[in-house]
């Protein structure tokens, strides 16, 4: 009997259709090779796309109006690229998509794609192919705006009547900080303020929510009809945010009404004004007490400043005398801890062969020795017009009232050795006073630390460094822990990885 060896149950191989060549069985019965020459699974997908890009704010748009951050072969990129080819791959499946490098500067971005798609009979097709994207420059409508400059639908104007701009330097370091200087189309510098357009009214409600929060203000807001549509019933308007801060600046001299000083602790009404923050820091020269004051009281019980930088004068201390242990009155408030109550005999400088002296009593007592130079204002022979000065009892006026001791201003121009930003403004019929009230406000940086606390201050790296916190005369200076490294990026693919060069 012969035996007959049966077949293993291992598959076969068949013959291409096509080209003859032994193939495992595939329902087109064809090779991989004839089967790419047949089908091309690709067809429909665009090989060459086009993607705008601004180059003022590097941003790609994103179909149909919207402006993206996105960096190179960051995943962002890959996103925003896929979407331009969503519309032609629904017949295909995506399997892996990443880029191939280009050269930063060549306008082309380039994508490697793997897709499959069922074809002839069932057969699924894998192919990979390259599609390159062509960049292709275009302004956005922000950065359009921001060159017509006359294109705005909001504007915030932010005024203070005071002849100092103080308030104006801290504020614009405040806003540099929080960068809240970014969103805006202009920035123009006028006469007593600065106004700050935006091209829509959210930008600009923020910015005003910010002052709110930072300085003792307050707000008005109106809007003007541009244009009506009457078909679609849209109208068009230009918003005016009208902000008001108090016209009170570090330095100044005030004298509140009655009834405020004894609602702040039956405090004398003749202070000075410490700070300006979100609140303005009062003390009573005679007491040493201190108070805040809001805007919302402020607006309640206005009072004005009593003299401004200018009328401030030069004064040598001839004598001085500690005061301790003074006994606080009924319902007195906080005293300052950082301050010294001392009486001073003192006498100007530009009447040294006079002999006339005037006393007085001052917070300065822990900066103060004899021989010293101090700024102060003379209320002996100033003529002052003011609604709650003339109803005082002239007994509790004072002859000077001190203000802050005087260092040699050229010393401290020479051993700053760091600065400050500043942002980008239209400034028309400035005075050109600007300059020293601009040394004034670096000077109350140094020799007030929780003033710079909410303010970046960058390291000179054109100035020697600083080995201590105080130079030979005694005047205060900034300590390198307060101070940042000035850093910009340069990077020429715009994105992730760049390096950072130091100045």
């Amino acid at each position: 009997m012969e035996y007959i060896e049966t077949p293993t149950s291992s598959q076969g191989n068949i013959l291409c259709c096509t080209c003859g060549i032994p193939i495992p069985p595939n329902p087109a019965n064809m090779c991989v090779s004839c089967l790419r020459t047949q089908v091309d699974i690709s067809d429909g997908i665009p090989k060459q796309v086009t993607v705008h890009f601004c180059k003022q704010c590097e941003r790609y748009l994103q179909p149909p109006a919207t402006w993206v951050q996105c960096a190179l072969e960051s995943r962002e990129l890959l996103t925003l690229c896929l979407k331009k080819l969503k519309a032609s791959m629904t017949k295909v499946r995506l399997i892996d998509a990443g880029f191939l490098w280009t050269e930063p500067h060549s306008k082309r971005i380039k994508m490697k794609l793997t897709i499959q798609k069922e074809v002839m009979n069932g057969a699924i097709l894998q192919q990979v192919f390259v599609v390159e994207f062509v960049i292709q420059s275009q302004m956005c409508d922000d950065c359009h705006r921001v060159e017509a400059k006359d294109f705005w639908k909001a504007v915030v104007q932010v005024r203070q009547k005071t002849v100092h701009k103080k308030t104006f330097y801290y504020l614009e370091q405040l806003i540099l900080k929080h960068r809240l200087h970014q969103n805006t189309l202009r920035i123009k510098e006028i006469h007593e303020g600065i106004d700050f357009y935006y091209g829509s009214k959210q930008h600009a409600q923020k910015m005003v929510d910010f002052l709110q929060c930072t300085v003792p203000c307050r707000s008005k807001a109106s809007q003007r009809l541009i244009s009506h549509d009457v078909h679609s019933n849209t109208y068009n308007y230009k918003s005016t945010f009208s902000v008001e801060i108090v016209p009170v600046c570090k330095d100044n001299v005030v004298c509140l009404p009655p009834r405020l000083a004894q609602s702040l602790g039956n405090m004398g009404q003749v202070c000075v004004c410490m700070r300006v923050t979100s609140t303005i820091h009062l003390i009573d020269p005679n007491t040493l007490q201190i108070a805040e004051v809001d805007g919302s009281t402020y607006w309640r019980n206005p009072f004005n400043s009593l003299c401004n930088p200018r009328q401030l004068e030069e004064f040598i201390v001839m004598d001085i005398d500690m005061i301790r242990d003074q006994k606080q009155k009924a319902g007195a408030g906080l005293r300052s801890n950082k301050h010294t109550l001392a009486e001073v005999w003192v006498q100007k400088t530009s009447e040294m062969d006079m002999g006339n002296q005037y006393h007085c009593r001052t917070f300065l007592g822990h900066l103060l020795n004899i021989g010293d130079l101090v700024l102060g204002f003379d209320f002996a022979n100033a003529n002052i017009n003011d609604e709650f000065l003339n109803k005082m009892n002239p007994h509790h006026v004072p002859d000077v009232v001190l203000i802050k001791k005087s260092y040699d201003r050229n010393r401290r121009v020479k051993r700053r050795n760091w600065k400050l930003k500043e942002m980008e403004k239209d400034k028309e019929g400035m005075d050109t006073d600007d300059e020293r009230q601009y040394q004034d406000f670096l000077e109350d940086l140094e020799e007030d630390e929780a003033l710079r606390k909410n303010i970046n201050i960058f390291r000179d790296s054109s100035k020697i460094p600083v080995e201590s916190d105080t130079d030979d005369e005694g005047a205060p200076r900034i300590s390198l822990m307060e101070m940042l490294e000035d850093l910009s990026l340069n990077d020429a693919t715009g994105g992730e990885g760049a390096d950072m060069m130091t100045d």
